[in-house]
């Protein structure tokens, strides 16, 4: 919740692109119910920055919502910029609630120089270069169609497990080859929703990706 009188009292959270399915929060409906209703939307772009979009500049930007006062954008440095640290993106007034106001930030140190030109030059890559968030995103639809799964809205996705263990050892054996991918088990997620977690990176080639769709059916994923 939100103290400071110049700014609305209600929040609402999402994630413009969820970490576990992929799959894209309908941000334009959510602006909307925020505006009629008088609250900031506060949206977690993580998993978008630097792959979904035009250039990878993330859902907010592709819904036209960068320059709305009741919009909030929060994102990370350390994934697709891989650098370190994180950004809020909002009003002026939203700057300075957060300087006056929140704790964390008032008693964390600030980021290293040489963090903060790595993610920099990071996003002048990816400005400079668009064909790689959209070859990120390729991949990851890539990855969708050989597994059977319904294709992210970015890069991330996951494959279904038939349970926690079948999960754990299949990121084991995955790893013996060469190929890391995150785990998902609970209570992390639900019981019974164990998942293995796959990226589509821009370096990667087609043949890999159908390679790791065949060891990954090998190895038990639903298809």
């Amino acid at each position: 919740m939100l103290r400071d009188r110049t700014l609305p009292h209600a929040a609402v959270l999402a994630e413009s692109i969820y970490s576990v399915l992929g799959d894209a929060a309908p941000i334009t409906e959510l602006a909307a119910v925020c505006e009629a209703f008088d609250a900031v939307l506060v949206v977690d772009e993580a998993h978008a920055i630097g792959v979904a979009s035009t250039g990878g500049r993330g859902l907010v930007a592709a819904a036209g919502l960068t320059r709305r006062s009741t919009v909030v954008t929060t994102l990370t440095l350390s994934k697709a910029l891989g650098s370190q640290g994180g950004a809020v993106l909002g009003s002026h007034a939203v700057g300075d609630h957060l300087v006056n106001v929140a704790r964390p930030f008032i008693f964390d140190t600030g980021l290293a120089p040489p963090a903060a030109a790595a993610a920099l030059a990071a996003v002048h890559v990816v400005t400079e270069s668009p064909a790689l968030p959209q070859r990120a995103r390729e991949l990851g639809a890539l990855f969708g169609k050989a597994l059977r799964i319904e294709s992210p809205a970015g890069a991330v996705l996951s494959v279904p497990m038939p349970g926690p263990r079948e999960a754990m050892a299949a990121q084991t054996s995955l790893a013996e080859d060469g190929i890391r991918v995150g785990c998902f088990r609970p209570p992390s997620v639900p019981d019974g929703v164990s998942r293995l977690r796959l990226a589509g990176r821009a370096s990667l080639t087609d043949s890999e990706v159908e390679t790791v769709a065949d060891r990954l059916t090998q190895l038990g994923a639903r298809r």
